[in-house]
């Protein structure tokens, strides 16, 4: 049986099959071993809905569900840069892409900290940076480049659509293609790229029915000097991008219009990562986008989502909302790159523990 779809796709689009998790048996089973006598029904609250998931994610073996384990996990973390950025919509000069993707590279971002404690091995894949990444001479890396390059940055979507439609099938196709060559149970995806937030919040706006207004409030965007004049003019920036797309309506057009070359990526890996039963999670803004893309594809993928954390933004904020998720934490970050996702991590080995006892 095929996972559910819900468009008509490109036939040279090949989506792999992801098959739903519900299973009332194994909930009962769960259920029973998490109660303790003398505590109330549902005492656990929410992390009884975490184990939940995540034991249902991994009942699919040839071997009756014993108790969750975690094997070999993997953050990756798609690099894009968005042409969009010409027009002034970040705070951030494009180059500081690649900037950022040498951090990650040399160990020096704070999610390389955070991974090297959790036993994360972290991958940096080149989505479409807008230039060539090169190493400092003589510096030591600490995390492999992964070359899946589509493009030197999206199109300006003001001019055009961001992506070709044979762009957006080359960049899913190459973030299945990644996530098949890494081993493990579990892939957390996080992201980096100038402007990558416009394109989520276009997204958002899109394929949830938000007004603009609502998904990019001045202060998300932290951009020096920006005063309700200048930030009304981006509003209505944005609003003539988005009326120039106004027949991109489902989530493949939605995304080659709006979106970008790793956001189209994490879309690939999210649903190849769910084709395999690995736990996925989703850290911030920018991976819930291509969350929301993902599961207008294959609406089935959202039961491997396990959603890190609410980002300080109202956009994500909203975006949950939508999405129906109940994130694990809400820390007011501001940063991307898998943070959230390692910060959340925790609570995942505690779901582990509760059905260890």
């Amino acid at each position: 049986m095929n996972s559910r779809r819900v468009q008509e796709l490109p036939a040279n689009l090949h989506l792999p099959h992801i098959a739903p998790t519900a299973d009332t048996l194994l909930d009962h089973s769960v259920k029973q071993r998490l109660a303790s006598e003398g505590l109330p029904e549902h005492a656990l609250g929410r992390m009884e809905d975490l184990v939940l998931q995540l034991a249902r994610i991994q009942n699919g073996g040839p071997m009756p569900f014993d108790r969750l384990a975690f094997d070999s996990p993997q953050l990756v973390v798609f690099a894009g840069d968005h042409g969009i950025s010409d027009e002034g919509m970040s705070a951030l000069e494009q180059g500081m892409t690649v900037e950022h993707v040498l951090q990650l590279l040399m160990g020096l971002a704070p999610v390389n900290a955070l991974a090297d404690m959790h036993g994360f091995d972290l991958s940096v894949v080149d989505a479409g940076v807008a230039t060539h990444i090169d190493l400092p001479e003589a510096a030591r890396t600490r995390a492999p480049l992964l070359a899946r390059k589509i493009g030197y940055g999206t199109r300006n979507l003001l001019l055009g659509p961001a992506m070709s439609q044979a762009q957006v099938v080359s960049a899913l196709h190459a973030g299945m293609d990644v996530v098949r060559h890494l081993p493990g149970n579990v892939i957390a995806i996080g992201d980096v790229g100038v402007a990558n937030m416009v394109s989520a919040s276009l997204l958002l706006s899109r394929l949830c029915g938000v007004p603009l207004a609502d998904a990019c409030v001045r202060d998300d965007f932290q951009m020096p000097g920006l005063d309700d004049s200048a930030h009304l003019q981006r509003i209505e920036k944005l609003s003539a991008a988005a009326s120039r797309h106004r027949k991109a309506l489902s989530p493949l057009d939605a995304l080659a219009a709006l979106g970008g070359f790793e956001i189209a990526m994490m879309v690939g890996a999210m649903l190849q990562a769910a084709s395999e039963r690995r736990v996925v999670v989703v850290d911030g803004y920018v991976s819930g986008a291509a969350a929301l893309v993902a599961r207008g594809l294959c609406p089935d993928v959202a039961d491997y989502l396990v959603y890190a954390h609410r980002t300080a933004e109202t956009g994500h904020r909203l975006m949950l909302i939508h999405l129906q998720a109940q994130p694990l934490l809400d820390m007011g970050l501001r940063v991307s790159q898998g943070t959230g996702a390692m910060m959340a991590w925790p609570l995942l080995l505690a779901a582990q523990r509760l059905l260890e006892r």
